[in-house]
């Protein structure tokens, strides 16, 4: 019995995970869930019809995974057919969501093809089962399957490869 219980409660929470070659589960943030930055919803349903990159950071980690934003900069791929997403954990950090929003907002205006995304109660490490208190990246293919996911830092290689699967998926 105890393993049939066990059985169903992995089944469970493996069918909130996102999987590499599968559309994570449908998820919207909104409200006092976070959105976008203008208090628009954003829904995970806006991850097809262009190859996106998403980066879910905890505020303090934010500059973990810089050498791949530089490197993303430098081969300035066609927005026509790629994005960049960057959802900001809230509930990650000490630090007050006011002045977190405001920095959000000043970045929006610096770089208007990312879209930056509030997620105020980690709906997203739950619902997705991604690392809490890191920097994850997630790459989409057109379709919003995923096609890449790391927790933490990127090597140079693991850049590569990120950098290789956008070509080879545009």
């Amino acid at each position: 019995m105890k393993k049939i219980i066990v059985g169903l409660l992995v089944a469970a929470v493996s069918s909130f995970s996102v999987e590499v070659g599968k559309v994570p589960p449908s998820v919207v943030l909104q409200g006092e869930n976070g959105g976008l930055i203008d208090g628009k919803p954003w829904h995970s349903s806006m991850l097809k019809g262009k190859v996106h990159v998403l980066f879910y950071v905890d505020p303090d980690k934010k500059d973990l995974n810089a050498p791949l934003t530089q490197a993303l900069k430098q081969r300035h791929f066609d927005r026509a057919k790629y994005a960049s997403v960057a959802v900001v954990n809230l509930a990650a950090t000490w630090k007050p969501d006011m002045i977190i929003e405001a920095l959000l907002k000043k970045k929006q205006k610096e770089f208007p093809d990312t879209v930056y995304v509030k997620d105020k109660k980690k709906v997203l490490v739950k619902k997705w089962q991604l690392a809490d208190d890191n920097s994850d990246i997630l790459l989409f293919d057109k379709t919003g399957r995923l096609i890449y996911q790391k927790f933490g830092k990127l090597s140079p290689q693991e850049i590569e490869r990120v950098l290789s699967l956008i070509e080879k998926h545009l």
